[in-house]
């Protein structure tokens, strides 16, 4: 277990995380592709991996029951845990490492915006995804085409710059999901250039 292990990479962001506007518009562009992509229905119990301070839950939220927001970090669910009274689903907070826990829980689908190049071992995690979805449920995952680094400009506990589309999508047929799709979700605008985000949707059959 390295030494950064419990450190909050966000602590010093959570509370500007929602200023940052090209962010909050890669958020709005990610969670229309979901909603388009899967449908989501007022049934549904979905995880939100990585949920931050909400911003993509809160634009699920209207189309399902429950979102449990996921998150390692104390700082970002602080942030999310003041909105609650305005969020248009039951919401569960779960402060939690899911790469170093299990969480027994089932859900009808797993989202995630800009979550996985902090994930270590994507094989690993989406297993663990596969095993937590009901049959028939859904993973619904957004982050970065490959880039060359650029785009994080501190240290926010980084394990991939970016990820090529051919090789996730074959990580989520190995980890057992059938009818994977890799679609165009949104683009990164900055001054030092654009950069591309991906939407990786699969089914466990």
């Amino acid at each position: 277990m390295n030494e950064n292990t419990n450190r909050d990479y966000f602590a010093q962001k959570a509370g500007i995380y929602e200023q940052n506007v090209s962010g909050v518009d890669n958020v709005e562009n990610i969670a229309n592709s979901i909603i388009k992509a899967v449908s989501p229905s007022k049934e549904m119990h979905l995880l939100d991996f990585g949920s931050g301070t909400g911003l993509l839950l809160e634009r699920i939220a209207p189309f399902v029951a429950k979102i449990t927001a996921l998150d390692v970090s104390k700082a970002m669910n602080s942030q999310l845990e003041a909105k609650l009274a305005r969020l248009k689903c039951d919401v569960e907070i779960v402060e939690m490492d899911l790469s170093r826990a299990d969480l027994d829980k089932k859900f009808d689908g797993i989202i995630s915006s800009m979550t996985m190049h902090h994930i270590e071992n994507i094989g690993a995690m989406l297993k663990k995804f596969y095993s937590m979805i009901r049959v028939g449920g859904f993973i619904a995952i957004a982050d970065l085409d490959t880039e060359d680094g650029s785009f994080h400009t501190e240290d926010t506990g980084i394990f991939h710059l970016g990820f090529d589309r051919n090789e996730i999508a074959n990580m989520a047929k190995e980890a057992g999901f059938g009818d994977v799709r890799v679609s165009s979700a949104s683009v990164v605008h900055r001054p030092d250039g654009d950069y591309p985000v991906f939407l990786l949707t699969a089914t466990r059959l």
